[in-house]
């Protein structure tokens, strides 16, 4: 694996959080919800179903793009949760921030609507997830992922795409079984 960090991605609802933290803790790697350094400001316009804007979101992604580059200077390994719905905010994320890659978390509208409306601890209303959608820009160069199995298989299928690529045949070997999970889904 020639990782050296993760920023998980995906609209909200799609499980950036579970699966971000159980990606850091299998890897023994610092877990970050870019959440947690949302301005007071840009936390009271989503809850009041307010959609953010880039000028909102350009002093967030410079300090989450800091946090990752101190983090990799330091040479820790950080997986970041964090929406990255645009292209350009992926860019400024991984803008001179070597060894990182990018796991999008890919589901329908439908799904996602259905597990936002199950959770009450969240200020991302579900009324909110359609601008999410619309705003999103898939990205080309990331280790997709469909959020449909369990956490617990999305975690070993993330595990298994940072690995396929290994020299070592062992990490194969033990995610076998994945392999094929995942070479059925494209």
């Amino acid at each position: 694996m020639n990782a050296t960090g993760l920023i998980v991605m995906g609209v909200a609802g799609c499980g950036k959080t579970t699966i971000g933290k159980a990606l850091a803790a299998r890897l023994g790697w610092d877990y970050f919800d870019a959440d947690e350094f949302h301005p007071q400001a840009n936390v009271l316009k989503m809850a009041a179903g307010i959609p953010l804007n880039d000028d909102d979101r350009a002093p967030w992604l410079a300090a989450l793009h800091e946090l990752l580059a101190g983090n990799l200077r330091e040479g820790r390994h950080p997986v970041l949760a964090c929406s990255a719905l645009k292209q350009k905010y992926r860019d400024t994320l991984l803008a001179g921030n070597g060894g990182l890659r990018v796991v999008y978390l890919r589901g329908s509208y439908e799904l996602i609507l259905a597990r936002m409306n199950d959770r009450t601890d969240h200020y991302m209303k579900p009324g909110m997830l359609r601008s999410q959608f619309e705003v999103l820009e898939e990205p080309q160069d990331a280790l997709t992922v469909d959020i449909t199995p369990t956490a617990e298989e999305i975690v070993e299928n993330v595990l298994f795409l940072l690995h396929k690529d290994d020299v070592d045949p062992a990490p194969v070997a033990r995610n076998a079984n994945i392999k094929s999970a995942v070479s059925s889904r494209r």
